[in-house]
């Protein structure tokens, strides 16, 4: 159903007169006292049964004796016997009970008038003033409507000039810009110099502000300044957008990173090109990541002004504790060496930098607090949890066409390290001794069900005596690098196989999976290095 608005007036002038009287009374009800009476505040009045309307509580009483503003307390039920809450000295006469306004009267209709008047000052034969603009509206559709993928401006603020038109929305100009709605909503605004860029959900844009492009006849963009606000939009090459997750942006110079969640990527803008960092050796793991992230979810993103990286947390639930592992990932990505180079042990509800320092901040049941990294001399505690162990892991891989056997790991670096995992490649299924169908692994690894040879223990964890001579169970260290020998835990026992497991040292394959974890002994809280870490192997 469509909507017609007219409205049409004269420029005119008026003169008008508002009564100001300090009460007004009107009459609701009169009653005559059946004698003279001089009682106190809240004693009863008797009064006769003849008289028009109904005395209420509340009603004035008016008459001689009464004082003024002297109210109704009480009513009996034939409305003879009242009390009031000021002291009276009624005489045998008629007295009115009425309601009373103690303010200035707003409104009445014998004494308020307007008179309309198109002659300026209404004096005699003075300048008239015609008929004005009329003003004139059909909306076809006067239902709200919400347009995700427009932009709309109000007038302009000026704090030095004391002009604010923010709540100015004029029909009249063209204040709305529009993006391809096929790409979904907007999302995110972030202004640049002179342009300003859209992120949609499947898209970016890159829009002019106050000023707009002219084409020449053969084709080339003229820019002009002119009185718009926001000129043409032009679409950033690539399908590419911001998904429903504005709170991935972030940006530091000229990049801007963010993430699509529906497409499984981290993406940088930079120059004008979009590229997808999420390839740099991630991609599996961002596709399983991403993939997991429903509507509680949660993808926050800050640039760590401090330590120069795009900070990334991937969040299953935002709104659960810090200690639910498994529910969150964070990572950071490092421009320097165009690489993911790290994982941490913290799950913030919101990040930022600010003068070259990073904080985050945590929200608990009790209270909310902003935490400043890289102060504390406790490593690896975040928000004052326990600190938890430093891990990296690695592949050995040389002479990749080869079947070799590891016989020995070194690395360069602090003491403290051990080795928790070492991990071949599969060969394939084969059946066990209860004809079952397995995948083998060379291994060693810490955990439960390895009768000895755990892991390759530290320097400092490793150390026995043994008949007054000291031993080492793991890393050795020789002119301060550090070495071990490869021991062998695997489980699994393959059909026809004579040595395995502990009863041999090193691990065959074609490349090895290894992780190295600081141990809880050495110097706990202090700094762990490592620099290389190699190999030594026999081919086969």
């Amino acid at each position: 159903m469509s909507l017609t608005l007219e409205v049409s007036f004269f420029n005119s002038y008026y003169v008008k007169k508002l009564a100001d009287v300090p009460y007004i009374f009107e009459i609701g009800a009169t009653r005559s006292s059946t004698a003279a009476q001089t009682v106190s505040a809240g004693g009863n009045v008797s009064f006769g049964t003849l008289g028009i309307g109904t005395p209420k509580i509340g009603d004035t009483i008016i008459g001689a004796g009464a004082a003024a503003n002297t109210r109704v307390v009480t009513v009996n039920q034939n409305q003879t016997v009242m009390t009031f809450d000021k002291d009276v000295a009624i005489t045998a006469s008629a007295y009115s009970f009425t309601v009373t306004w103690t303010g200035p009267q707003v409104k009445n209709e014998d004494e308020d008038w307007y008179i309309e008047e198109s002659r300026i000052r209404g004096g005699y034969n003075n300048t008239s003033t015609d008929l004005g603009v009329k003003a004139y509206i059909v909306e076809d559709n006067d239902a709200q409507s919400r347009r995700e993928s427009s932009l709309i401006y109000s007038g302009i603020f000026n704090s030095r000039t004391g002009v604010n038109q923010t709540n100015q929305f004029s029909v009249a100009e063209e204040i709305t810009r529009s993006v391809d709605p096929i790409s979904g909503s907007i999302q995110k605004l972030f202004a640049e110099d002179t342009n300003l860029l859209i992120f949609q959900e499947r898209k970016v844009n890159n829009a002019l502000i106050d000023k707009d492009a002219i084409f020449t006849a053969e084709g080339s963009a003229i820019t002009t300044s002119g009185r718009l606000v926001i000129g043409q939009i032009t679409p950033i090459s690539g399908n590419w957008g911001i998904s429903t997750n504005p709170e991935s942006f972030a940006v530091y110079g000229y990049a801007k990173y963010f993430v699509d969640r529906t497409q499984n990527a981290v993406l940088r803008l930079a120059g004008g090109q979009i590229t997808e960092i999420s390839n740099y050796g991630m991609i599996d793991f961002f596709r399983d990541q991403l993939s997991a992230i429903s509507s509680t979810g949660s993808i926050l993103g800050s640039y760590d002004s401090h330590n120069k990286n795009y900070v990334l947390s991937i969040q299953k639930n935002r709104f659960t504790n810090v200690t639910d592992d498994g529910t969150y990932t964070s990572l950071s990505f490092d421009e320097r060496s165009k690489g993911w180079t790290s994982f941490y042990t913290y799950k913030p509800g919101d990040m930022f930098s600010s003068q070259g320092n990073f904080y985050t901040a945590k929200s608990n049941a009790n209270n909310s607090k902003i935490y400043q990294h890289y102060t504390n001399q406790t490593r690896n505690s975040f928000y004052g949890t326990t600190p938890q162990a430093s891990s990296v892991q690695f592949v050995f891989n040389p002479s990749p066409n080869n079947v070799k056997t590891f016989q020995t790991i070194n690395y360069e670096g602090s003491n403290g390290w051990e080795v928790t995992s070492l991990v071949s490649d599969e060969t394939g299924f084969d059946t066990d001794v209860n004809n079952q169908w397995v995948l083998r692994n060379d291994t060693i690894v810490e955990g439960t069900g390895s009768s000895q040879y755990r892991k390759i223990y530290s320097y400092v964890e490793g150390f026995y005596e043994e008949n007054g001579i000291p031993y080492r169970a793991g890393f050795d260290r020789k002119q301060n690098k550090y070495m071990a020998v490869i021991p062998n835990n695997t489980q699994t026992v393959i059909t026809g196989e004579v040595v395995f497991g502990n009863s041999m040292t090193g691990i065959k394959a074609y490349y090895a999976t290894v992780t190295m974890k600081t141990d809880g002994t050495t110097d706990p809280n202090g700094l762990k290095e490592l620099f290389a870490v190699g190999s030594t192997f026999a081919p086969r």
